[in-house]
């Protein structure tokens, strides 16, 4: 039996949303064994000025727990 937890993490990018998305799966591996998913929950764009400056993103990680 595999029993699995959710976390949630927030994530910016200067390049685009996909990049962010990109970058939060590959950092939230760095510190959760065995990442099976993510979800993207919400995006934003980030304004200075009246300009694009980055792209965030809320993800819902899913990860397997050590028996």
């Amino acid at each position: 039996m595999s029993v699995a937890k959710v976390t949630e993490i927030i994530v910016e990018s200067e390049k685009s949303f996909e990049d962010a998305v990109v970058q939060g799966v590959k950092r939230a591996n760095k510190t959760l064994d065995q990442v099976k998913a993510a979800w993207v929950k919400e995006q934003q764009a980030v304004i200075e000025n009246g300009d694009v400056v980055g792209f965030r993103v809320v993800l819902k990680v899913t990860f397997l727990l050590k028996d």
